[in-house]
This record gives structure tokens, C-alpha cells and sequence, in this order.
């Protein structure tokens, strides 16, 4: 990716276009590090995103609506009471450097008409968002820096704010490509591009050695200069006079690399819509991904802990029920020492005995207890054998059990790997809850969450197709919402979603069956594979496990079909705002 200087202040005109003049009607602050402001521009309505995430840092006109905490943070609230209803009137952006400043025109606490300034910081690990009064002093900023951290750019309420070092290398635009040529520095073009022009990436340094040079590994010597020169000049002028949203992406569509010029060293390249669209399509689905990853992850680790406890039960209950198996010689020697109860002497150790199970009554040495009368010795090998085998059935009851519930708690999981949303994740933690997996959270006022409904398709055919997004939501779709002659789908054999096609008493034709069954195949464990085997039956032959754990089925009457589970019918436009991305 390049997201440099020269892409930023492609990102920032689009911008200007569009928003210049607009209003602020809302501010959300859906994660820590990102921030989106609802504008009111002539031309209809923008959300401008903020992400000051030293990993991914960027700002652009975004169509996602990411979820929302329910209690916004101390800097969002700040930030409504300055800057809502005020209008945007300037951006600006330092030479060559990821920043940027918006100028707003707003009012002070007595009415007076003001300008404050939000600066967006997008250099790395030192990514900021500033809130400035018309002096220039910080109102706050997201990421407070201390004077113990850094004297020169301290981050506080109430200090100047300073502006960012200029950078001490030449604009790509006006360069005299000949003298950098002639110059000192690395041999290779691409790097000593790197070395003496600001704000460009590796990338697009290695983009314009392929132009220029024919090779994005060129060495400067041995090239003609002159004419390698003019290709610089050419390249950098009209990239940066008229930048582009260019791309270069994987087979399935997804940008893999992006810039302001084209992308070709690694192929063919594309053109996306605008640069909003494209930063879009390539951080919505990673930062999605990334944030449930971390908000899952205390769960997840409680979730894994339980599972690995319970695989180390029943190894150790495997081993103990192998034990029993031997339990019918312990029958045989108590026989074997009956029968010889007048040989036997109290305080004896050990005596042998002819072993008449064995066809050849070789002799058998069968140990006593000194302390046992002859008949306790014999007693007790009946006591043991009639132990064993009370301990199979209930070691086989108990591994049963654990089984039952090892298996559940993998269907979590998979659960936490199909969350997509906060909604989702806390409906798992308070199954988990129910179960008594989780504790719940004392001392803290908890926010009544909305009930999540199951995620709706519609076939081709125009059949309603419904899955659940979870053990509880899979039980109260087959055993509440579902009418007993509507269809119900389920990946064989592995952990997944409860898919019902409502029919309404019809059968559905067997296209649809397939696009349910390749639902069932696409949120199921064995997603990214082919040839799934998914059973299909009707709602009135399943069955819930008596006190089985949410979700937990049988079923006997069904038939198996084989899909591919294809995205189309999940990625379809109409279906996009119900598709939790997968992991």
C-alpha cells in the first residue's frame, strides 16, 4: 500500500470537492483510534473518517457505518461540543508530509463566531488527532503524550500545539531528476528516489524506476540519464498533476496494493471509483476483522483454556476406562482363590494356585493380605471387579459428557471466528453466561443490547432464506421462528449456522435448496474448502438433545447434498449489510 504524502493530497481534494462549505451533523468515535464526522454538504451527505491508527493511518470519504459503542468516549463528547453544527472552511496540508489541518467556522461558549482547527497526524506510530482553539492551544487530542515522553512534542490540554519538523527532502514535482542522477547515493534507482524525494512511498519509487528505468531493480550506472530524466519528469507531473485511484488486486478482488499512479510490477491494474471507495474496499473489511479480533479475544482465550482442560479430562478418563477393560481377571482370581480357601493361612502373602481357566492349569501366583482373612483376600478381588465395572459405565457416562460439552464449546469458537459485529459477540458472551463459562460483570451498569435478528437472504427463486448467527439464535430459529415444513440446512458432521428456507408450505425448487446449502457450507467450520457435504431435511425432523447445550441437535431422516460454498449468493448487494466477514 501507499498511502503517502501525494495520495493523502489526492484524498484531501476529493474532499475539498465534495465537503467544502458542509456542516457537521454528527460525530461517532466507533473504535479508539478512529473517528467519523457526519457532514451535511449542497450536494447531499459525507462521512469523513479519521483513523489515527499507527498500523493503518488514513483519512478519506467512507460509505461504511462501523458499529457504534453504546457510551461514545471522553474525546467524541468533546469534540460534539465544539465542532457540531460548524462548518467546514479550509484544509490544508503541510509539504510532502502525511498531515493534515481542517479549519472550522463554529462559535465559543458565548456565541461568538470562532474558527478551531481539528489537524489529523497520520505519520505512524505517531498518529494524533488535535482539537485546536483560535489561539493555537490544544483543546485535547485522541492520543495524550506526556512531557516525560517527549519534550519537543508534548500532547496536552492547554500546551501549543507544534507543528510537525518540515521534511528536509526535494518535492517530486519540480526535482532536477538530472543532478539526482549525477549525485551521490544508492546505486539502485528506486532507492535513491527514496532517499531525496518527499512524501513518496517505496512503491510508487519502484513504480516510476519501471517507468523510467524499464526495471523496478534498475541500477543507476550503465543508464542513460538524460533520456531516464525526462521520463522522472514526465512520470512525476502528470501523476501528481492528475492522480488516480489505482489498485493492483487479488483474484477475488480484493486490493492488495494501492497509489496514486498505476500499479504495474505486479501486473494488470485497476481504477477504482474514487479514493474514498478505494481505501474502503481495502481497510474496511481488515479493520473489521482486527477490531473483533481484539474485542473477542479475552473470551476466545477463556473459551480455548476450557476446551484444552477438557481434552486433558478425557485423555486421563480414556486411560482409566482401558483400566477396566482387565476387570474379568479379577473375577477369575477370586474364583481361582475360593476354590483354595482351605490352602490359605491367615498372614500368607502370596499363594500359588493351578489357574483352571487357563487350558493348560499352569500355576498362577495370586497376592494376598497378611492382615485379610482367607475369604476377605477372595472377597475383595469381587469388591474390585464390581468396581470396575461401575467405573465403565460411569467413566463412559462422564466422557459422554464431556464430549457433549468439549463439542459445544468448539461450536463457540466458531461462533467467535462468524462475529462480525459487537451485537453479535455479546450475545455469545452472555450464552456463555447462561452456561456458567463466563461470570457476569458486577459493579459495572450494562447496557440493554438489541435482540440481533437471524441474517435473511432470498434465493433466486424469491424464497426467504434465514441463518443464525449463533448456538441460541440457531435454536430460536429452528425451534421458534421456523414453521415445521420449512427446509433446514446444516454443514454434516461440523460445527455451523442453522439455515432454514421458508416455503411456506411449497417445495422450493432445487436451485434454491442449492444457495441455502452453499449458505450452510459458507458459515460453517469447513468454509474455504470444496465439496462440502451439507444435510438438508425438514424443520420437523429435528430434534433438540434432551438438556444438550444451545444449538445441539439430532436428526435421522435427511438426505446429503455436495456444494462449493461460493460466496455469490452471501456477497450479494442486497444481502451485504448481513454478512458478518469471515476470519
Amino acid at each position: 500500500m501507499a498511502f503517502d504524502a501525494y495520495f493523502l493530497s489526492a484524498v484531501l481534494e476529493e474532499i475539498r470537492e465534495k465537503c467544502l462549505g458542509a456542516r457537521i451533523d454528527k460525530i461517532h468515535q466507533p473504535s479508539r483510534d478512529t473517528l467519523i464526522l457526519h457532514l451535511r454538504c449542497r450536494e447531499g451527505r459525507e462521512k469523513l473518517l479519521f483513523a489515527a491508527n499507527p498500523t493503518a493511518p488514513r483519512l478519506h470519504l467512507t460509505a461504511a457505518s462501523p458499529e457504534n459503542p453504546a457510551e461514545p468516549p471522553m474525546f467524541c463528547m468533546l469534540l460534539r461540543k465544539h465542532l457540531l453544527g460548524a462548518r467546514l472552511t479550509e484544509i490544508t496540508q503541510p509539504p510532502m508530509e502525511r498531515a493534515a489541518t481542517f479549519t472550522f467556522d463554529c462559535s465559543d461558549e458565548m456565541g461568538f463566531p470562532v474558527q478551531k482547527r481539528l489537524v489529523a497526524e497520520l505519520m505512524g506510530r505517531t498518529c494524533n488527532l488535535y482539537l485546536l482553539n483560535p489561539d493555537g492551544r490544544i483543546l485535547d487530542c485522541l492520543r495524550r503524550i506526556g512531557l516525560d515522553e517527549s519534550s519537543k512534542r508534548a500532547a496536552l490540554p492547554g500546551l501549543n500545539y507544534q507543528e510537525p519538523e518540515p521534511v528536509a527532502k526535494l518535492p517530486a514535482e519540480n526535482a532536477d531528476f538530472a543532478a539526482i542522477l549525477e549525485g551521490a547515493g544508492a546505486d539502485v534507482l528506486a532507492d535513491r528516489l527514496m532517499d531525496t524525494l518527499g512524501g513518496l512511498s517505496p512503491l510508487v519509487c519502484r513504480e516510476a524506476a519501471l517507468f523510467a528505468a524499464g526495471d523496478v531493480d534498475a541500477r543507476i550506472e550503465g543508464l542513460d540519464k538524460n533520456a531516464v530524466s525526462e521520463k522522472l519528469s514526465l512520470f512525476f507531473a502528470e501523476h501528481i498533476r492528475h492522480p488516480r485511484p489505482c489498485f493492483y488486486a487479488l483474484p477475488d478482488g480484493t486490493p492488495k496494493q494501492f497509489a496514486f499512479c498505476p500499479i504495474r510490477q505486479y501486473g494488470d491494474c485497476q481504477v477504482a471509483e474514487s479514493f474514498g471507495s478505494l481505501l474502503d474496499s481495502y481497510y474496511t473489511l481488515r479493520d473489521q476483522k482486527d477490531t473483533m479480533r481484539q474485542k473477542s479475544g479475552a473470551v476466545r482465550k477463556t473459551v480455548q483454556n476450557l476446551c484444552t482442560r477438557l481434552q486433558r479430562k478425557l485423555a486421563i478418563q480414556e486411560k482409566e476406562l482401558a483400566a477396566t477393560y482387565d476387570r474379568e481377571r479379577l473375577r477369575q482370581l477370586g474364583d481361582i482363590l475360593t476354590a483354595n480357601l482351605h490352602r490359605i493361612v491367615k498372614g500368607q502373602t502370596a499363594i500359588d494356585c493351578e489357574d483352571f481357566y487357563d487350558e493348560e492349569m499352569k500355576p498362577v501366583s495370586i497376592p494376598l493380605s497378611p492382615i485379610l482373612s482367607p475369604q476377605q483376600n477372595a472377597a475383595k478381588f469381587y469388591k474390585d471387579y464390581a468396581r470396575m465395572k461401575n467405573a465403565e459405565k460411569e467413566l463412559t457416562r462422564q466422557m459422554e459428557l464431556a464430549e457433549g460439552e468439549l463439542n459445544y464449546l468448539k461450536s463457540v469458537l466458531e461462533e467467535l471466528n462468524r462475529a462480525g459485529t459487537e451485537a453479535e459477540l455479546e450475545e455469545i458472551r452472555r450464552e456463555l453466561q447462561e452456561g456458567g463459562y463466563l461470570r457476569g460483570e458486577t459493579g459495572k451498569k450494562r447496557v440493554k443490547q438489541a435482540k440481533l435478528a437471524p441474517m435473511r437472504f432470498e434465493s433466486t427463486d424469491g424464497y426467504p432464506i434465514y441463518v443464525g448467527r449463533n448456538n441460541r439464535q440457531n435454536d430460536e430459529l429452528t425451534f421458534r421462528l421456523a414453521r415445521k415444513d420449512d427446509i433446514w440446512c446444516h454443514a454434516s458432521k461440523v460445527h455451523g449456522s442453522h439455515v432454514i428456507i421458508s416455503c411456506g408450505g411449497a417445495t422450493p425448487p432445487d436451485n434454491t435448496v442449492t444457495q441455502a446449502a452453499q449458505l450452510a457450507a459458507y458459515y460453517a467450520e469447513s468454509v474455504g474448502g470444496q465439496n462440502i457435504a451439507v444435510d438438508v431435511t425438514s424443520v420437523k425432523q429435528v430434534k433438540k438433545i434432551p438438556s444438550g447445550k444451545p444449538g445441539m441437535v439430532i436428526y435421522h431422516t435427511y438426505k446429503t447434498v455436495i456444494v462449493n460454498p461460493y460466496p455469490d449468493i452471501v456477497l450479494d448487494p442486497l444481502n451485504m449489510e448481513n454478512h458478518p466477514e469471515r476470519d
